[in-house]
């Protein structure tokens, strides 16, 4: 898969230097010297009109990669872990990215979309600033048999949502999932009729709610430490 952008591609080529297959550059001293030597048989200079049309118009700032295609992590591993996201109907690519960049950071250990057939995981890895690569990730389209499967061993599933108790109030399972839901639509009739808590962010001032990624943030952070 292609990636692009100065950040995102000088993560990959840092820390996962086995699945790069071509480093593609349309602007000279984006590179250390170090990086330059090492990845040397792998460059390839192109023209701008070309880097535009390998990153279909996007900001790629002088550089893309052709990486690996993204393995997903069987359901069966990731049920060997301890706190996992799951993600019920989101597809908007920016607001996965920041998730699984906030997972990432704050200690999640899987996460598993739920509610689609298939994600693009260039962008994802693109807009996750290369979190992607490191996280383990599943697509399944039923969320009610994901969290079925999970509640079998052991892990208790706490829902995102208005109603829900204060996240500052609450203590958390050693297994734990946060089931979050799409922007538009919330949490969905199958996650609800699964879930087993609520959790909710209390608000300082009269307002709607947070955007999913940063009420994630927050939720993940707290649930990464109030263990029961």
């Amino acid at each position: 898969m292609i990636i692009y952008g100065k950040q995102v591609c000088l993560y990959a080529l840092q820390h996962h230097e086995a699945n790069i297959k071509t480093v593609y550059l349309a602007k000279k001293g984006l590179l250390s010297q170090a990086l330059f030597d090492n990845y040397k048989p792998k460059i390839k200079f192109l023209e701008e009109r070309w880097a535009q049309s390998m990153s279909k118009g996007g900001n790629h700032q002088g550089i893309l990669l052709e990486i690996d295609e993204f393995i997903e992590t069987p359901l069966v591993q990731i049920k060997k872990s301890d706190f996992i996201i799951v993600l019920d109907g989101l597809t908007d690519v920016g607001n996965i990215g920041a998730i699984v960049r906030s997972a990432y950071a704050m200690g999640a250990d899987a996460i598993i979309a739920t509610g689609v057939k298939k994600l693009y995981y260039g962008a994802i890895t693109r807009t996750s600033s290369g979190a992607l690569l490191d996280m383990p990730f599943l697509v399944h389209h039923n969320i009610a048999d994901i969290l079925h499967e999970l509640h079998q061993v052991g892990f208790v599933s706490y829902g995102a949502s208005m109603e829900g108790m204060a996240v500052e109030k609450m203590h958390f399972a050693p297994k734990r999932v946060l089931v979050l839901g799409s922007e538009g639509e919330g949490l969905s009739k199958k996650a609800k009729s699964k879930i087993q808590e609520s959790v909710a962010i209390e608000m300082k001032r009269s307002f709607d709610s947070l955007n999913v990624s940063a009420a994630a943030a927050i939720l993940i952070h707290r649930m990464g430490y109030a263990i029961r």
